[in-house]
């Protein structure tokens, strides 16, 4: 049996792949809600390797066991960092401020 090329069929193949891929693309984010006790109401962005809270853009530097940490140039200890944030029970401290977060 001889196949032939379909000019047709792969055209069809070729937008598939190439929907499919776009869809790799998309921005995919989660927002929380954040307060403390003296802030309510404070937006806080994960999106990709980066942090957005208080205004202000937090690059990930890495995580040890359940904790991630963010700062705006990473320390060599990322211990060190400047946010410490657990996921898991929502705990982001800054510089020592303390925060829980909430999933939105």
């Amino acid at each position: 049996m001889r196949m032939t090329f379909n000019p047709r069929l792969f055209r069809i193949c070729l937008i598939a792949a190439f929907i499919m891929l776009g869809g790799c693309e998309k921005d995919s984010y989660t927002t929380w809600n954040c307060s403390s006790n003296t802030e309510s109401k404070i937006s806080m962005v994960l999106r990709k390797a980066q942090m957005e809270f208080k205004e202000s853009k937090w690059n990930y530097c890495g995580s040890l066991g359940n904790q991630s940490y963010f700062d705006q140039k990473c320390p060599a200890q990322i211990a060190q960092s400047q946010i410490v944030f657990t996921p898991s029970s929502g705990t982001l401290i800054l510089k020592q401020q303390e925060f829980q977060c909430k999933v939105l």
